[in-house]
């Protein structure tokens, strides 16, 4: 099992977060998470949102680090990236 996850450097809710994500499913990254007991909450589209204080626990439980951009480019080469609501690309408009 391999899963990946980014620096924590993703602000919000007066947090910096990381992205944990698998380049092979999403019932890999799920098993992954709850080991960690990380609640499913956590999960948004395509990947765990993780608080920067479980960051060294989640890499030494296992995840590889890796660039956020590296987090986008294998989920993209997975086939599992799932973008926002309201922003996926629209097919052709029809008459």
């Amino acid at each position: 099992m391999t899963v990946y996850i980014d620096p924590p450097t993703w602000p919000g809710h007066g947090r910096m977060w990381s992205h944990l994500v698998s380049d092979v499913s999403y019932a890999e990254l799920h098993a992954f998470a709850d080991a960690l007991g990380v609640p499913r909450r956590a999960f948004e589209r395509d990947h765990y949102d993780i608080p920067a204080q479980r960051y060294a626990e989640v890499v030494s439980a296992g995840a590889l680090e890796v660039s956020s951009r590296e987090v986008v480019r294998l989920l993209h080469g997975a086939g599992l990236r799932r973008r926002k609501s309201g922003t996926q690309p629209r097919g052709p408009r029809s008459s």
